[in-house]
């Protein structure tokens, strides 16, 4: 056997995604390919919509994994519901959300706002008024908005949304796998996720689901899809009806997440949904010791993804490149007004340990500690 020209090196990923990907997944990658017409990979892609209905809690039988990215899915909902002069109503409290904006734009949507500081979330009153006073024919919410850390409750803006005629885009791309999603009971029309981040597998699918309502309306609308790559008529042929060829789907990308989302299944959802609860409550309470404080109230954050405050006197980029230099440790830091002012700290999949979280305190105490010297000295 020839040895590889690849070698990356060992990382422990603490960061919003990718995060920690298990053995076994990387194993299944490893398995010889069939092509993306092969019986086989369809028998693949059959298991995978049955596993991905448990963690979106849904029945929809419109549950699939498309090439590409949580942005790709993006596309796909957006392009999907939104046509020329579609009015649109938009939460707007982080990046993705101003990401969703600009993709309803550029399919000629008529897209209105509902602005909040990054961090903070919308109530049911808010989300009531500002439906009942726009009449969107679309409504778009980021469950669990990376760039904050914080979780946005969605049965008010959905129940909303649909008593006025409107159907709702979830962004679930980062609390898919490691939180309750709840599209069924919350109402989400078309949720759309990625595999790097709650399902602990590697960047390349986008899981999508699509209520029967959502279906009814791609199936009757009039005008196709912007997008060719991201129409779901297609995508739902290829990968549900006909098997006729769309475009080369890799093989390998799908064992993965099959191996992936076979994890879950052993581990139990719920107890899966615990066991991150339980290491978020632990970082929390570590961080606090630390002397930090959460830059989300307690009751809206999203329990994989933490975003503690950094402290006065503390260079946050000085921080990350001490643990990735010194450990292996890759965390992120906040971007746009969060920028400088928070750590983005992924605690999920494989890490989600006590043992991994205790290890990651310790040498994070140690950066903060001698990041603050550094800055102390340098005044």
């Amino acid at each position: 056997m020839t040895s590889s020209s690849i070698h990356p090196p060992q990382r422990f990923l603490f960061g919003p995604g990718p995060t920690q990907v298990a053995p076994s997944v990387y194993t299944a990658m490893s398995q010889t390919i069939v092509s993306h017409l092969d019986p086989y990979f369809f028998e693949v892609s059959e298991g995978i919509q049955e596993m991905l209905r448990a963690v979106f809690g849904t029945s929809n039988k419109l549950t699939f994994s498309i090439s590409g990215t949580g942005s790709g899915g993006m596309e796909t909902a957006i392009s999907s519901l939104v046509e020329q002069g579609t009015r649109v109503c938009v939460f707007a409290n982080g990046f993705f959300c101003d990401r969703m904006t600009e993709m309803a734009k550029r399919q000629g949507g008529n897209v209105v706002r509902l602005e909040k500081p990054w961090g903070e979330v919308f109530t049911d009153a808010e989300a009531k008024e500002f439906i009942e006073r726009e009449k969107p024919q679309v409504v778009m919410f980021v469950q669990a908005e990376t760039s904050t850390g914080a979780f946005q409750q969605g049965t008010g803006i959905c129940k909303a949304a649909h008593d006025a005629g409107a159907l709702v885009i979830g962004d679930v791309v980062t609390s898919l796998g490691a939180m309750p999603v709840k599209v069924d009971e919350t109402g989400i029309d078309i949720a759309y996720s990625c595999t790097q981040k709650g399902l602990s597998c590697v960047p390349g699918l986008s899981p999508i689901t699509v209520s029967p309502r959502a279906a009814e309306f791609i199936e009757a609308r009039k005008t196709p899809n912007r997008s060719w790559y991201f129409d779901l008529k297609l995508l739902n042929d290829y990968y549900k009806v006909s098997h006729r060829y769309h475009h080369t789907a890799s093989a390998t990308l799908f064992y993965g997440l099959h191996e992936a989302l076979s994890l879950i299944k052993q581990e139990g959802v719920e107890q899966r949904w615990a066991r991150h609860r339980e290491m978020h409550h632990e970082f929390v309470k570590g961080v606090e010791k630390l002397g930090m404080r959460m830059h989300v109230p307690v009751e809206h954050r999203i329990v994989n993804l933490n975003t503690p405050v950094v402290p006065e006197g503390v260079d946050d980029a000085k921080v990350r490149k001490i643990l990735l230099d010194e450990h292996g440790i890759e965390i992120m830091g906040g971007f746009g007004p969060l920028a400088g002012k928070v750590f983005r700290i992924g605690v999920m999949g494989p890490l989600a340990t006590s043992e991994h979280v205790q290890k990651f305190l310790k040498v994070f105490a140690d950066a903060l500690e001698r990041s603050r010297t550094a800055a102390t000295v340098t005044k």
